[in-house]
Order: C-alpha cells, then sequence, then structure tokens
C-alpha cells in the first residue's frame, strides 16, 4: 500500500513537471502568470479596456450615442432590459446576428452587457463584434443591476407590449 502511495505521488509530480515543460515552450501555451481579475479579463490583445464606466454609459444612453445590447437569453430580455436595448442572446448568435447585425450604425459606440459581476456573456458579444468588424464596442460590467441600481430606463416585452 505504501508503494503504491509512493508511485502515485512520483507519476503526479512527473506528470506536472512534464506539463509545465511542454506549456513553457508551446507558442500558445497557458499564461499562468496571468491576472485574472475583470478588469484583465476585459482588455483586447492590443491593451484597449472594453469596460465602459456607468456614469459614461448614463451621459451616452441620455445623448443617443450608443446602441445596447443584452447578452442574455430572449427570456431574461423580455423580462426586464435597458429601455432601447436590444437582445442579442450569446448562445443564438449564429442564428440571430445577420438580422441583429442590419441594425447596428457603424458610426455609433456598442454596449455590451448582461447581469452579473461573473456573467462573460456580454464580454464574448463584444469580443464577437469587434472580430465581425465593429471597431466601437465596450462592455457594461454587470450591466443590468448598475443600471437598476442607478435608477435608470428599464423596459420589459410586457410594457413595451401595452
Amino acid at each position: 500500500m505504501k508503494k503504491g502511495l509512493i508511485q502515485a505521488v512520483a507519476v503526479i509530480i512527473t506528470a506536472s513537471v512534464i506539463g509545465f515543460f511542454v506549456n513553457y515552450f508551446r507558442n500558445d501555451g497557458l499564461n499562468i502568470n496571468k491576472s485574472w481579475s475583470v478588469q484583465a479579463r476585459m482588455t483586447t490583445s492590443s491593451g484597449e479596456s472594453l469596460i465602459i464606466p456607468l456614469k459614461k454609459a448614463e451621459k451616452i444612453f441620455a445623448e443617443n450615442k450608443a446602441v445596447f445590447i443584452d447578452a442574455r437569453s430572449q427570456q431574461d430580455y423580455d423580462r426586464s432590459h435597458i429601455k432601447g436595448a436590444l437582445n442579442l442572446p450569446m448562445h443564438e448568435i449564429d442564428e440571430k446576428f445577420m438580422d441583429i447585425s442590419q441594425k447596428l450604425p457603424q458610426d455609433k459606440l456598442i454596449i455590451t452587457y448582461c447581469d452579473g459581476k461573473t456573467c462573460s456573456l456580454s464580454h464574448d458579444l463584444a469580443e464577437f463584434l469587434l472580430s465581425a468588424g465593429f471597431n466601437r464596442v465596450k462592455v457594461l460590467v454587470n450591466g443590468l443591476s448598475v443600471w437598476k441600481k442607478a435608477d435608470m430606463p428599464l423596459e420589459s416585452v410586457e410594457t413595451e407590449a401595452q
């Protein structure tokens, strides 16, 4: 039993050393020292931050200088969303992108959002839009929650239908 335990520990240590060694020399290896903070995750490869502060988003909203896009599911969007926001669920991007992209003017800023500090849908959507050729894209982190807390205009599909 003791011999088996020693062998298992030796195998784990050997595998870890080999794994780190291979990762170090790979061109696309994992960056083990990388920061995983919200700010670091919301930075493009060129070093530009995708985050837009709430106060700036409020000002842009009031001046109608941006298109807000909700990256959450249709059901969540129907329940409550930023007034005038479009819905482009990240999980349905393949089916809905062509319809939504026709509504996105190239001259306006696009602000993506979802809900919750750990929600990555808005970041994923922003990255997708950037790769699709939209150059002016930002992310409102924890979007719906901070928008509600600031008492900014919201709507739901039920109120739109009335």
